[in-house]
């Protein structure tokens, strides 16, 4: 192992953004809850949404429509897909996909966004060890955020969101993100190691056949992030730097 704690083979670091380098996970769940909860509340006898159990089983990692499908049909609703332009009262999977949008965006403006200093300190030992990086996330406001904490001139690739729109690339948990991330910056994806804290993220981590994935754990999931795929697991990146 290098003494960025990862195998030598590495020459790239796929990042995902929320709950890995940004600390907007939690801002993620509140708002799928209270989006959630507000739609269930039509459905008599559904309890609300767990901003824990579910946001990790069916939201969490994944393209805002696909979580929204996902939950729903954990609980036997099925919608029409709608338009990703809908309205935010659309009762369509788009709509309520929206709607959480709006929430977040509230949520980001009234509260801000906080980075994770030991990723921010990993990150700058990546870049001094001439490893290339991209940032790897379904947020169509990746951009936004990363120049809200003044990062985004750490990653040479970004694949968010609206990139992944663009190419029609499907979302975590397949690995077309990452894939396409990796092909960017130039290099295989055994040569490139994945940053992951959902369990989407690590499923698309083995399914792309990267050359390592790092799970991290901000939420006690160990167990659940080493079942998914990670080749390790750290509750913060900077456990990996220092070593030999």
């Amino acid at each position: 192992m290098t003494a960025l704690g990862l195998p030598d083979t590495i020459q790239a670091c796929l990042f995902d953004l929320d709950g890995v380098v940004t600390k907007t996970a939690v801002v993620h769940a509140a708002a799928w809850k209270e989006t959630f909860d507000a739609f269930l509340r039509g459905y008599g006898g559904q309890r609300p949404f767990d901003p824990v159990a579910d946001y990790d089983e069916y939201v969490d990692g994944r393209p805002r429509a696909d979580g929204v499908r996902a939950f729903l049909v954990s609980r036997g609703i099925h919608l029409p897909e709608g338009d990703p332009d809908d309205p935010p009262e659309a009762p369509t999977v788009h709509g309520i996909g929206n709607r959480k949008n709006v929430l977040l965006l509230e949520k980001i403006h009234t509260e801000g966004v906080e980075a994770y200093d030991g990723t921010l300190r990993y990150l700058e030992a990546v870049r001094a060890h001439g490893l290339r990086t991209a940032i790897v996330s379904s947020s169509a406001n990746c951009r936004d955020v990363l120049r809200s904490i003044g990062a985004e001139h750490f990653f040479d690739v970004r694949i968010d969101g609206v990139v992944a729109a663009e190419r029609r690339l499907p979302g975590k948990p397949r690995p077309d993100t990452f894939l396409a991330a990796a092909h960017d910056l130039g290099v295989e994806p055994s040569g490139a190691a994945v940053f992951e804290d959902a369990l989407a993220g690590m499923d698309a981590g083995r399914a792309g056949r990267f050359g390592y994935v790092v799970g991290v754990d901000r939420v006690g999931q160990a167990d659940a992030l080493y079942a998914h795929g990670a080749d390790t697991v750290v509750k913060d990146l900077a456990e990996l730097g220092g070593k030999e």
